[in-house]
């Protein structure tokens, strides 16, 4: 019976071969691309395919590309310990597919760009591109770093396997077909990692579903345990999870990701139309929906087996995060392969957002801060993109050896990364809806919202919610039988535990009751809306702005710099060739 003992299984080498076997497969892709594109030596190729894609490969590589091992961990450990209201995110994930489709990638995809950050130029000036190509080289990086050691640190202390062997691997895997074969090898890899972590995925849910005597047991059970009731229509915006937080938060959270993230804009812009751009972000939409199901069935799953013997509360595991590891190796242990398939689909959730950033970031180094200066051939610019790659995937690998001496502050670097993405989105949303705003109000905007989301997000890891806003639901050890307890391992790895309900309010400022203590999906919204809000009053006040447009004598065409910043070219009537003047003139 699954959960009442210490295990002593690890890996053995048919899992070990089923992993190698998928770090092969991703390296080949890249040497193949490398091969088969040997006579096409343009950075526009490398960086962005040629934009010759189609929409099924570009929309599963969409799909895996922020679907980190993060999620394939975290997600089910979510729905254990709070229950099913992450499934919500099925709504944030439409809004923000209907609006990056048409808001966004339409201004993007009509002016031919590599870099996202080549439209804040275009639009503003050329401090204001600086500036945001720079927090995002910082953030990615960051982000990348974690995403590569997090995981590799749960399934260590489960799995048994090396620590930094896994790192180094899959950061020189990674490293290795991004600089060999640009985005198509980035793409194809991400469809068939993709593959792996759905394949991961069902090998828990069906031995799961075969342990409990079917999937309505499943259900029962966590509906007896409380995990099932999520509709929950508080509008307290210091609840940690409710509908209202997870589906106004979560849209501007993943717009942020999918309308301006570069790693995202590049994809869709690498397709050969516009329709099969928009075709392929709506066809995301049915792989996010698939990964999300499969990863709150998986919770669910997890609940069943262990309702009556917590692992994370008997001290099997250290930190909640190694739930999905520990069940993996309890109940699909005796069938050699299928415990190192769900470490593949772990670790291909990695890959396929470590290819995406070391992409992106090659991608916005050359066109943001090479070549304005430079004039260097395209065949260069080819083997510096290449030489980029190579660089970035080392800081990648080396910020994850950082990450190994951070310790519990993980979860705060994962948090200021989200942070950011409320800021940059205000200051293109700034740019795309607003014809009249200018450059001084961007820069105002952009930096006053990154410096409050900061300030809330930094805080809010200080001084941790209550456990009344967060509501973790109960768990048990009634059904163990364990008598090693006291010898166990309780270092912790991304998560920390739990908040004790006796914290005491002494010592704690007033605004850690409040202010502080906000949804963390809010963080995201609150950046975006002072990047708006400021920037429209630093360009000149909202009012006098709207008063021009009410009397009509808003002229776009004249005084732009001096009054308006640049004409947006997604507001004119007839569609110009723009797009092709403006990218040889900064080529």
């Amino acid at each position: 019976m699954p959960g009442y003992a210490l295990l002593s299984g690890s890996f053995v080498t048919a899992d070990y071969l089923v992993f190698a076997l998928m770090l092969l497969v991703s390296a080949a892709v890249g040497v193949y691309y490398a091969w088969t594109d040997r006579d096409q030596r343009s950075s526009g190729n490398f960086l962005i395919g040629g934009r010759r894609m189609t929409a099924l490969p570009v929309s599963l590589s969409l799909t895996a590309s922020f679907m980190s091992a993060i999620t394939v961990l975290s997600n089910p450990a979510e729905v254990y310990r709070y229950g099913a209201s992450i499934g919500f995110y099925i709504i944030a994930f439409a809004m923000a597919v209907l609006v990056t489709s048409e808001v966004f990638m339409p201004v993007f995809y009509r002016l031919t760009i590599t870099s996202t950050y080549e439209y804040l130029e275009l639009r503003f000036n050329r401090a204001t591109r600086l500036m945001g190509t720079l927090l995002f080289i910082v953030q990615t990086i960051l982000y990348t770093g974690i995403v590569i050691y997090a995981p590799a640190l749960a399934l260590n202390q489960v799995t048994g396997m090396d620590l930094w062997g896994a790192v180094i691997s899959t950061g020189v895997v990674c490293t290795f077909y991004c600089t060999m074969g640009g985005l198509k090898a980035v793409v194809w890899t991400d469809v068939f990692q993709l593959g792996v972590m759905l394949g991961g995925f069902l090998s828990v849910i069906i031995r799961s579903v075969v342990l409990q005597g079917g999937v309505f047991p499943i259900i029962s059970d966590t509906q007896q345990g409380g995990r099932l009731n999520i509709w929950d229509f508080d509008i307290n915006p210091l609840r940690r999870h409710t509908f209202w937080t997870i589906t106004i938060g979560g849209t501007f959270i993943w717009v942020s990701i999918y309308g301006i993230n570069q790693a995202q804009v590049q994809r869709y812009n690498s397709c050969k139309s516009l329709i099969h751009a928009k075709l392929s972000l709506y066809t995301n939409l049915l792989g996010l929906w698939s990964i999300l199901l499969c990863s709150v069935f998986a919770g669910m799953c997890l609940y069943s087996v262990y309702k009556k013997c917590d692992p994370w509360t008997a001290g099997l595991v250290s930190a909640p995060d190694q739930l999905m590891p520990y069940l993996v190796m309890d109940i699909l242990g005796d069938y050699p392969g299928l415990p190192g398939l769900f470490v593949a689909a772990a670790y291909s959730g990695s890959l396929s957002t470590v290819s995406s950033s070391i992409n992106a970031l090659a991608a916005v180094t050359v066109e943001d801060l090479i070549k304005p200066c430079t004039n260097m051939s395209e065949k260069h610019l080819s083997w510096t993109s290449k030489g980029l790659s190579l660089l970035y995937g080392a800081l990648c690998i080396g910020m994850a050896a950082l990450a190994s001496l951070m310790g519990g502050i993980l979860q705060a670097a994962v948090s200021i990364f989200g942070v950011t993405g409320g800021p940059l989105l205000g200051l293109f949303t700034l740019g795309i809806l607003c014809p009249f705003a200018n450059s001084k109000g961007a820069v105002s905007g952009l930096l006053s919202g990154l410096v409050v989301s900061l300030w809330v997000g930094i805080t809010a890891q200080i001084y941790p919610p209550s456990p009344e806003m967060s509501r973790p639901l109960s768990l048990t050890t009634e059904g163990c039988n364990l008598t090693t307890v006291d010898s166990l391992n309780w270092t912790s790895t991304t998560l920390p535990p739990q908040p004790s309900s006796i914290t005491t309010v002494h010592g704690r400022p007033l605004l850690a009751e409040s202010w502080y203590s906000l949804s963390y999906l809010y963080f995201s919204p609150i950046g975006t809306v002072i990047s708006i809000s400021v920037g429209l009053m630093a360009g000149g006040g909202i009012e006098s702005k709207c008063s021009v447009i009410r009397t009509g004598k808003l002229d776009l065409t004249k005084d732009r710099e001096n009054n308006f910043g640049n004409t947006n070219p997604d507001f004119y009537d007839v569609e110009l060739e723009f797009a092709k003047t403006s990218m040889n003139s900064l080529s």
